[in-house]
């Protein structure tokens, strides 16, 4: 069964019954082992204590969240130090308030997030297309997760060799970003693998693709950062989705779900995003 034939089959599957989705019960690939079994949120710490369990997969494994959990050693673009604290409690019930309420502070750009074309065109940025402009029905539906040559970037070569079928709308390529863990690594790491101009040039000029996701900060290769995002962002018709979290995750056909914060007048935004077998 080729790769064209399968999208299609799966494209029927989800039109005919959402049944079938439902039912996949295929053994889940988290990145962390997945410590919470069923759909409890807390559990006994074994001395009457609560301890909350924290995912990767829910509900038997048909859901995989491929966020990136945002602590204080997560990377953040050219810093060695990683992202830092971006969490405070002015407000504490032990000090006293009635409820707790926390504040934060980060970069648009971190962690799993997404990019609106006035990230690199400052016209798109006077007139307004920010995140909230974004189409979710780009950032949710089927498509593909991909496995992508280790020796290289993105070229235009590698796009070819891929074979991604006409009519596919959603792809994230999973590189050695994944395979060395950068994600994982506090210090920002600019040997990472991305796009090359030529091959972000291909991938808008030959393929039916709108939204692009890749597993480190930023879907250009450093050495063609700004060429790549200009490609991609021109044309304001395909979404670029970064910082994803495809460790142990099979390739494959998903239901793909990114949600982005509504945040007006912002060039990227931290995003949710899920697959569903």
């Amino acid at each position: 069964m080729d790769l064209r034939f399968s999208f299609l089959l799966f494209l029927f599957l989800q039109a005919v019954s959402g049944l079938l989705l439902a039912a996949a019960s295929n053994v889940a690939y988290p990145s962390v082992v997945d410590t919470g079994a069923g759909d409890c949120s807390v559990s006994d710490g074994g001395d009457g204590s609560l301890t909350p369990i924290r995912r990767e997969v829910y509900d038997n494994g048909r859901i995989i969240d491929i966020s990136h959990r945002f602590t204080v050693d997560m990377p953040s673009w050219e810093s060695d130090e990683g992202l830092g604290q971006f969490l405070w409690l002015p407000k504490s019930m032990k000090n006293g308030s009635l409820a707790n309420n926390s504040e934060m502070k980060l970069p648009a750009h971190t962690g799993t997030h997404v990019d609106a074309p006035g990230h690199v065109f400052d016209h798109y940025f006077d007139a307004g297309f920010d995140v909230d402009t974004l189409d979710l029905g780009v950032l949710n539906g089927p498509g593909l997760l991909v496995d992508v040559p280790r020796d290289k970037n993105i070229t235009a070569e590698v796009m070819k060799s891929l074979n991604i079928p006409k009519g596919v709308r959603r792809v994230l390529f999973r590189t050695l970003n994944t395979d060395r863990g950068l994600m994982w690594k506090k210090e920002f790491d600019t040997s990472y693998v991305g796009f090359m101009k030529d091959g972000a040039k291909w991938l808008v000029d030959n393929t039916d693709i709108k939204l692009v996701g890749i597993d480190y900060l930023s879907v250009a290769a450093f050495d063609d950062l700004i060429p790549s995002h200009l490609e991609f962002l021109e044309g304001r018709e395909t979404i670029l989705v970064e910082g994803l979290k495809l460790d142990g995750v099979q390739p494959g056909l998903y239901s793909i779900h990114c949600l982005p914060l509504r945040l007006l007048g912002a060039e990227g935004s931290p995003i949710r995003c899920i697959l569903i077998k």
